[in-house]
């Protein structure tokens, strides 16, 4: 059963129409990537879900519930979190403070600092550090463990692997098949189709705001998607 449900979603900033009437469900324990070149309107797609775009029409459900015009702080409280492109850790905050910031919707659930640090041991090295003093890799380590301590049922992931080096690569695939592992759902928006491939069962590709095709992961080097991911 799908969890996250997004409806003929079209939005975008002030009088500026970005996505067109977007389709998309994803269901927990699933992974699903949104794929596209800059400007597709990917991004855009998961700041709806928390108050940052103007809804046009169509509707988003979270678990049931219709979140599109609701305050940017009710998402996570119905079961969705992101860690978002360019990662956003709080300078004056250490790594453990940005971690608990993610708790602040007092989800129940198994996400908690003792399985964060389980998830990214270096993390737990460095807890009382601030979190801008981490590498790139363990500041984008510290946002996807500060949106899990939200005990998402389906966890946003906005360009993970924007700037790190193959093997950071590596590792975060193997972070993120632990997480759906653990019965939590992922949309991720990602470039890096090695990444895609490695994690998620179902994709679709954004052009221009709208879906322009869509699949199975299996199938995304097929000559049947090759145009529209060219596109």
């Amino acid at each position: 059963m799908s969890f996250l449900k997004i409806r003929g979603l079209t939005a975008g900033y002030g009088k500026s129409v970005v996505l067109r009437d977007v389709t998309l469900e994803v269901a927990e324990g699933e992974s699903v990537a949104v794929v596209g070149k800059n400007g597709a309107g990917k991004s855009t797609l998961l700041n709806s879900f928390f108050g940052g775009t103007t809804i046009k029409g169509g509707s988003i459900e979270v678990g049931g519930v219709a979140v599109e015009r609701l305050p940017a702080y009710a998402a996570p409280g119905h079961g969705v979190c992101i860690s978002p492109q360019g990662r956003l850790i709080l300078p004056h905050l250490t790594v453990q403070e940005n971690l608990q910031l993610g708790a602040a919707s007092r989800r129940k659930g198994h996400w908690n600092l003792a399985r964060i640090y389980e998830l990214f041991p270096v993390l737990r090295e460095r807890r009382d550090k601030p979190g801008t003093a981490l590498s790139g890799g363990q500041q984008q380590m510290l946002a996807v463990g500060r949106a899990l301590m939200g005990n998402p049922r389906v966890i946003l992931l906005d360009e993970p692997s924007e700037g790190l080096s193959p093997l950071l690569v590596d590792e975060l695939a193997a972070t993120f098949n632990t997480i759906r592992g653990a019965g939590t759902g992922i949309l991720i928006v990602e470039q890096h189709l090695n990444l895609v491939r490695r994690v998620t069962q179902r994709f679709v590709v954004m052009a221009k705001g709208e879906i322009i095709d869509r699949g199975m992961t299996a199938d995304i080097d097929s000559e049947e998607h090759r145009a529209a991911l060219a596109f």
